[in-house]
């Protein structure tokens, strides 16, 4: 079967760390650029990270973020396991969401970009 399955969310406290995972059945997840995106409560659904493929213009594992995270959340593969991973430091409460992966042939972070989506893990800030 075809499928992503997004891990790894919990509850911590403002300043503490997750690492959400993102594996992979039945395709090569390292063939697609991949975006981690999120969906907080009442709000539209937004961009975090991604990580791209080795073709086209961009160099192989290139990754991008947006604004919000960047210098507290790295995006990584790991071959081997089939897997995409979102470390996440320093959370803040404005992270709280439910964390989305997802693949597709372009790297970025707009939504309608990516076409094969996972059911999301709960990630919630507070203290």
């Amino acid at each position: 079967q075809v499928q992503l399955v997004e891990s790894g969310g919990g509850l911590v406290q403002p300043g503490g760390s997750l690492r959400l995972s993102c594996a992979a059945s039945g395709f090569r997840l390292h063939r697609y650029a991949v975006g981690w995106f999120r969906q907080a409560s009442g709000k539209e659904r937004e961009g975090v990270a991604s990580i791209s493929t080795n073709d086209g213009s961009d160099n192989y594992g290139a990754p991008f973020y947006t604004d919000s995270v960047k210098g507290r959340f790295t995006i990584s593969r790991d071959t081997a396991k089939n897997t995409v991973y979102l470390q996440m430091n320093n959370l803040k409460p404005e992270d709280t969401a439910v964390y989305y992966c997802a693949t597709g042939d372009s790297p970025g972070l707009r939504s309608f970009d990516y076409n094969f989506w996972g059911q999301g893990t709960q990630v919630t800030v507070s203290s």
